[in-house]
């Protein structure tokens, strides 16, 4: 049949249905492109062609009803098949691709992928819950139903601005936990995500330069802390309590005894103390370095860890139901130590800082002081030097104890101890 420049007219003309079978009519714009109409009355598109899958033979393949799809829809969709044949690729082939892709992006939603990471790479962090929290909070709740294929970087970064408003240094840790969620999304190759929409930002730009936090909580500031802490504390002037209570007035004073990070301690483990070795180990899988960490428990340690509640249902040791799942909530437990403390301004993780800086005053060596807090080694001291350090650690730790109480503790001002030198005097005369 001779070819013809389709048109509208011309396809929906009774004309072109046949009495028995069916019609082709092709068109003279695009090479192989007809229209096929059968008995009934039913039109549809074919493309005519030698398909990669059989060279040899011209084959005549369905591109759509008409009605479904207009002419010009039909034409467009011919030429790029022809394109695709040209490159040597099945339009059947890629059209399954496009479908499978279209499958998966619907399934692989930013929340699906966000819980997968949380499961396979956040729970093996130190922070694992308060990065999940983050990531749930900020981004799981703006983008949680849409395909994480379809974020782009300006939504990215009108989800970072307000957090950076608020709290710069929260702003830096958001922006790296979510890069690192998207790199480990391409990675895996399951998702069907090939690049990251964080690819050109720049916390630097988005936030502002990173500034690392220098406060060191004074004498009398870890004295208040301490004082809420403990069940003999007195009673604070503003509210008639007497300490923050379990399992938080504990921990916090294990932070301040120990030096370790809030989430070693918060997550804390029966399984992981030896009372007779005094000795709590905490495993690879929960340090931030990846390595298995030894702390040795000076008596002050101990002696709070024997007061402390056992479980029967749970591990955890620092828990509020029943040791099945570690402590959390520590926004309101640091607001109420705030005010029964008196004193503001300072995040849990100034504890380290302020116990690390305690211990430069002690007759310890620096690197005893470093391991004890669980910093790396230096250099070829990581890779040779395999000592344990567990007399060390356990003399600075027992000498920071000492220092401790000292500050708990003040000794009086000279004159005042005179006098009480001469009343003890005068009562045994």
């Amino acid at each position: 049949m001779p070819k013809i420049t389709l048109s509208d007219r011309f396809i929906n003309s009774p004309k072109r249905v046949p009495k028995a079978g069916r019609a082709d009519y092709p068109d003279a714009l695009v090479p192989g492109l007809a229209l096929r109409v059968s008995e009934n009355g039913h039109r549809s598109f074919v493309l005519i062609a030698r398909y990669p899958m059989n060279p040899k033979n011209p084959t005549r393949r369905a591109l759509g009803d008409y009605g479904e799809l207009t002419l010009e829809q039909a034409r467009d969709r011919a030429r790029e098949w022809l394109a695709l044949i040209r490159k040597g690729t099945d339009p059947r082939v890629a059209e399954a691709r496009r479908r499978a892709e279209e499958i998966r992006s619907q399934v692989n939603t930013f929340g699906t992928v966000a819980e997968a990471f949380i499961e396979r790479q956040v729970s093996k962090l130190a922070k694992a819950d308060e990065v999940a929290k983050m990531l749930r909070a900020e981004f799981v709740t703006k983008w949680g139903h849409r395909p994480i294929g379809d974020i782009l970087p300006d939504e990215v970064a009108q989800a970072i601005r307000p957090i950076a408003k608020r709290a710069p240094y929260s702003a830096h840790n958001a922006f790296s936990n979510l890069r690192r969620l998207f790199n480990w999304a391409i990675g895996t190759h399951e998702f069907g995500l090939t690049h990251s929409p964080m690819e050109r930002l720049r916390p630097r730009d988005l936030i502002g330069a990173r500034e690392a936090r220098e406060r060191i909580l004074t004498n009398d500031e870890l004295r208040a802390i301490w004082s809420v802490c403990t069940p003999e504390g007195k009673p604070n002037a503003k509210r008639k309590t007497y300490q923050i209570g379990f399992p938080y007035g504990p921990l916090v004073q294990m932070l301040i005894l120990t030096g370790q990070r809030r989430d070693e301690v918060a997550h804390m483990r029966w399984s992981e103390i030896d009372m007779d070795q005094r000795i709590w180990t905490i495993p690879a899988g929960r340090m931030k370095g990846g390595r298995t960490h030894v702390v040795p428990l000076a008596p002050e340690a101990l002696a709070i860890l024997a007061k402390l509640p056992r479980f029967t249902a749970g591990d955890y040791v620092f828990s509020t139901d029943g040791g099945v799942k570690p402590v959390n909530g520590f926004s309101k437990a640091k607001a109420r130590l705030d005010e029964m403390s008196g004193v503001t301004g300072w995040v849990l993780h100034d504890l380290r800082r302020t116990t690390r800086t305690h211990f430069s005053a002690l007759p310890v060596q620096d690197l005893v002081r470093e391991l004890v807090i669980a910093h790396a080694r230096p250099g070829l001291h990581k890779v040779y030097d395999q000592h344990s350090y567990l007399d060390e650690k356990r003399e600075c730790l027992t000498l920071w104890e000492q220092r401790l109480r000292g500050i708990l503790v003040p000794k009086p001002p000279a004159d005042v101890a005179d006098i009480e030198a001469a009343r003890a005097r005068r009562v045994g005369a």
